[in-house]
């Protein structure tokens, strides 16, 4: 069962370790390639999760697939909650603990998503632009491709979201349609 509350005090505690130890960049790094592995292998994340498998047979798991890949920090921090039985619960703290970085960096994501997918010199101006137009320092650029959105684009930051896309004007042009704001009503 997710609990939110208990991943973002593990994503706390062990954010503020890797900064009083000075390896902030090397957890975080830990942390996307764990994300990555668990987004990867389905199998992977349900074993984390089984109470079937027995701890010591899950850490050579952990071991066998991460193989070195992971700093000595964020490989003691995984030992620890396979130690308290609380290894399922990584595949929500490390969203919590990417999030507590961005946080911690003044990091800004921005979504973009598209009907297809963007050169990485328009993905520059845009993020160029929503600078500009939103002071934010430090912006990190998440693209998606929906080829629902026919064309144009959606961007969101934070709670701010633009609906550029040629369906979204669609829907817009049936709502007047259904409104018969075209036809006058005679009575």
């Amino acid at each position: 069962m997710p609990n939110p509350r208990l991943a973002s005090r593990y994503a706390k505690s062990v954010l503020d370790l890797a900064i009083e130890r000075g390896q902030l960049e090397g957890v975080y790094t830990d942390m996307q390639y764990l994300r990555d592995l668990i987004r990867q292998s389905r199998d992977f994340a349900v074993m984390l999760r089984s109470p079937v498998v027995a701890s010591d047979k899950k850490m050579a798991v952990i071991n066998a697939i991460t193989g070195g890949n992971i700093g000595e920090l964020t490989l003691a921090f995984v030992r620890l909650l396979v130690s308290k039985g609380r290894e399922g619960e990584l595949v929500e703290i490390i969203p919590a603990f990417i999030s507590q970085y961005k946080k911690f960096k003044g990091i800004h994501t921005v979504k973009l998503t598209t009907a297809a997918p963007v050169s990485s010199e328009l993905q520059n101006r845009i993020v160029a632009q929503v600078q500009q137009n939103s002071r934010l320092q430090l912006v990190e650029l998440e693209t998606a491709v929906n080829p629902d959105l026919i064309g144009g684009f959606v961007l969101q930051t934070g709670d701010q979201l633009i609906d550029a896309s040629i369906a979204q004007e669609l829907k817009a042009i049936g709502r007047q349609f259904e409104k018969n704001d075209f036809i006058y009503k005679i009575i």
